[in-house]
This record gives C-alpha cells, structure tokens and sequence, in this order.
C-alpha cells in the first residue's frame, strides 16, 4: 500500500515531538538548541537532547528535514518540502480531532 504525500509517517513515540521540530523550522533554519528554545516558548514542551536528537536524525532520514551549510559548530536544520507536506496534514488531522472533541463537549 502507497503512503498519501499527507500521511504521516510512522515515528512511534518520536511523532509529537517530530510535530513539534518542523513546526518550528517555518520559521527558517535554525540549529537544536533555537528549535529546544522556539518549541518551549510556543508548546511549553521542553524536548531533551535525546529525543531532540533522535527525532532530528528520523526526520533527516525520512527527507523531512536537511542540514543547511554553516560555519559554526552548531548544524542548522531547515524543513524540507516533503516535510512542509507530511506536516501539513498531520496538523489537519490534529485540528480535525480537536473540533470533533471540542463539537462533542459542547452537548
């Protein structure tokens, strides 16, 4: 079976955190610890460096994110298209959910 281009991928316990990561690289590349500091401010998640770290490597395999070329010691991350797509439809699912739950609350 072919997986939709807006299907998910399977990331087990890496997939809110994966949400999290391209979430924040919208915004442009940015290296873990920008990205540790964007999704605290904005999610109120803190992410630690293990799952950081896993999560960016499984995105980096999948094509969903991709270094950028930097000077520094730091290694900035920038979402891919592939990664714009996936997430794009994971977070219409996400809002999709989260009206049907709000809709059933309000009876």
């Amino acid at each position: 079976m072919q997986r939709s281009p807006t299907e998910p991928l399977d990331l087990g316990r890496f997939e809110e955190p994966a949400v999290l990561i391209l979430t924040s690289l919208l915004e442009g590349p940015r290296h873990g610890y920008a990205i540790v500091r964007d999704v605290e401010q904005v999610a109120g998640v803190r992410l630690g460096p293990g799952t950081l770290y896993a999560t960016l490597a499984r995105l980096e395999a999948r094509g969903l994110i991709e270094g950028v070329a930097s000077d520094d010691r730091r290694r900035p991350y920038r979402i891919t298209d592939a990664g714009t797509t996936v997430l794009r439809g994971r977070l219409e699912r996400m809002q999709a959910i989260a009206r049907t739950g709000l809709a059933r609350m309000a009876r």
